[in-house]
Formats: structure tokens, C-alpha cells, sequence
């Protein structure tokens, strides 16, 4: 039975893969990777696991001689796209890529491709213009129309609504336009052709880390705390950090140290069915006896965890504060 469209299958109808040991019928696989390449989700993935499929193996499941040679040409762009010295050129119609490394003093750039030759700028990747500086980058388009800067209040309200319902950003490191909804969920944006994770409210290239960074950007939101908010904020956790984590240790203490004894009698004591057996067939001193070593063990055991929990806790609160948030406070 395939897995994916739950059909009884002969052996014979799922081909082997060379990049991991899933199995699904040719269907299932050829509309899969049809959608994918077409999609330009490439490199393409097994359908049941994050294992990247070799192109041999695309290659002889992809039936259209047109969606391999896109395939391929998705690939080489992914490639491409993914090193920081490779400039395209902007001219219309021209999918040709220029090496251009170590350029940086001398941008003036040309499209090699026959019958091309457009000149263009390192910095920018704008047309050569060698009697000024680079233009600014034209801020990210969005789905309102320009006719609607001139159109009457209640259109421009509605144009501004569409706007925020949907809007169009350039990913920061291959210029690609992406799309988000634009109603405050994840901000971790995954580009599709170069595989680069960005902010959607920065529009920065970001690790693992930055949401954590009080940078003013939000997992969760539809736009990045002002620089009021954000430096109050900074200034309340570095002002009030000794005495919240004062307070939070002082509490976590005792919690700790009395809540691990009470809770282990209580779990010994209250126990369950099997317990409930057990007991029915031990004396009252036994039973006694058994909730005592329980409470006399975590009694010996709980100093130890809260000894651990703020030994390590209180020092990364405390070197996170003073450290991470104390060097974007003086940026």
C-alpha cells in the first residue's frame, strides 16, 4: 500500500531511492515532484522525511524533458544565489549570473552573456551610472495600487487595509519577492530560492538567537517595538534585573527545597491502584516508614537541584542582562 495515496500497489510500482529507504508508488512520486519543481522548492526532499533527493533520482521519476531542464536550472540558481560574490544581471529577459569577487573597488560590471553586454553596479546591481552614487533601494512594494495615493479617503483606507492584509517584502540576501499575510504570526521567513532565513519585520539574515536579542523584533507581531519602547524596555531589565532575579531565587529557594519533599510524600503516599494493593498488605508502621525515607531522601536531595537551578540560572539571567542587553542599549 502506498503511504501517500493509500493504494494497493505491486512491488514492481515503487522505485527504490538512493537518498533514503522510504518507499511511495511512481504517481505518487511524479505528482510530487512535478508540484515541487514547478513550485521551485528545489533542492526537492523525500515526501516522508528531510533527506534531499539525488537528481539521478529526479531525473528518471520527472516524465516532461521541461521540468528537468528546470529542475536543473532551479538548482544552479540555488547554487548561485547562495554565494555572496555572484551578481545577476538586471537587464530584462536575462537570467545571466556574473562571478564577481573581490569587485568592490572596481564595480563597473558587464552582463557576459551574447548579445547582452549590459553594464551594471556591484553595490547596487543597478545599471552602470558612473556620474553618481548608488541609488537607494527602493523600498519593498505592496499590493496597493499607485492609483490609490490619489483616490478619495475611503479608497485610500481601502487600499491601506489590502496593504496590511498582504504585502510583499525582497528577501535580504537574493532580492526574491516574497509574500506574507500580514496578521502577526511567525516572522521567521524561510526564502524558497536561496534558503535563507531572514526577520519579516528587519528584513535582516538572522540565526537561531535574535527573536531572544532585544532588538525590538517579534516572533509573533505585525511590526518591531519603537525605539522609545524599545529602549525603556532595555533600560526597566538592566535597572530591575538585581531585583527581580533577587526575588525570583528568593522564592525559587524554598519552593524548591520544602515543594520536592511535600511532593514526593504525597506521590509515595497517594501512590495508585498498584499502591493501593501494596498497602492493603503492609502494616501501618511499614507504610510510615516508607513515606519517611521517601520525604528524608528528597530532604537530602532537594538543597542539591536548588543549589543547580540557581547556580546556573542566575548566571546566564544575570550575563545575559549585562551583556547582550547592555551592548544593544549602547548601539
Amino acid at each position: 500500500e502506498c503511504p501517500l495515496c493509500l493504494l494497493p500497489q505491486p512491488p514492481e510500482a515503487f522505485p527504490t531511492l538512493a537518498s533514503c529507504s522510504h518507499r511511495s508508488c511512481w504517481t505518487c512520486l511524479e505528482q510530487y515532484l512535478r508540484l515541487a519543481v514547478s513550485e521551485s522548492r528545489v533542492p526537492v526532499s523525500c515526501p516522508h522525511c528531510p533527506a534531499t533527493l539525488q537528481p539521478t533520482d529526479i531525473h528518471r521519476l520527472l516524465p516532461e524533458p521541461a521540468l528537468r531542464d528546470k529542475y536543473e536550472e532551479f538548482l544552479l540558481r540555488r547554487l548561485l544565489v547562495a554565494d555572496p560574490g555572484t551578481r545577476w544581471c538586471p537587464a530584462p529577459d536575462c537570467s545571466y549570473a556574473v562571478f564577481a569577487h573581490g569587485c568592490a573597488e572596481c564595480p563597473r560590471l558587464t552582463c557576459g552573456r551574447e548579445g547582452c553586454g549590459t553594464e551594471f553596479c556591484y553595490h547596487c546591481r543597478q545599471p552602470w551610472h558612473p556620474d553618481g552614487p548608488c541609488a537607494p533601494v527602493p523600498p519593498a512594494p505592496s499590493l496597493a495600487t499607485p492609483t490609490a495615493q490619489l483616490a478619495q479617503p475611503e479608497e485610500l483606507a481601502h487600499g491601506e487595509a489590502l496593504a496590511e492584509a498582504e504585502d510583499i517584502k525582497v528577501c535580504p540576501r537574493c532580492s526574491a519577492f516574497i509574500m506574507k499575510i500580514n496578521d502577526g504570526s511567525c516572522n521567521r521567513m524561510n526564502c524558497t530560492v536561496c534558503g535563507c532565513l531572514f526577520c519579516w519585520l528587519c528584513l535582516r539574515e538572522i540565526s537561531d538567537v535574535h527573536f531572544l536579542s532585544p532588538s525590538g523584533c517579534t516572533f509573533w507581531g505585525k511590526r518591531p517595538w519603537s525605539r522609545t519602547r524599545r529602549i525603556l524596555w532595555q533600560l526597566g531589565m538592566v535597572l530591575g534585573a538585581p531585583m527581580v532575579i533577587s526575588l525570583a531565587a528568593g522564592v525559587a529557594v524554598p519552593v524548591i527545597t520544602i515543594g520536592i519533599p511535600i511532593y514526593m510524600g504525597r506521590k509515595v503516599l497517594a501512590g495508585g491502584p498498584a499502591a493501593l494493593s501494596r498497602r492493603s498488605s503492609l502494616s501501618g508502621c511499614q507504610q510510615c516508614l516508607s513515606v519517611t525515607s521517601s520525604v528524608l531522601l528528597s530532604l537530602f536531595v532537594s538543597p542539591i537541584i536548588t543549589a543547580l537551578t540557581v547556580g546556573v540560572g542566575v548566571p546566564l539571567m544575570l550575563t545575559y542582562v549585562y551583556g547582550t542587553v547592555v551592548l544593544s542599549l549602547c548601539r
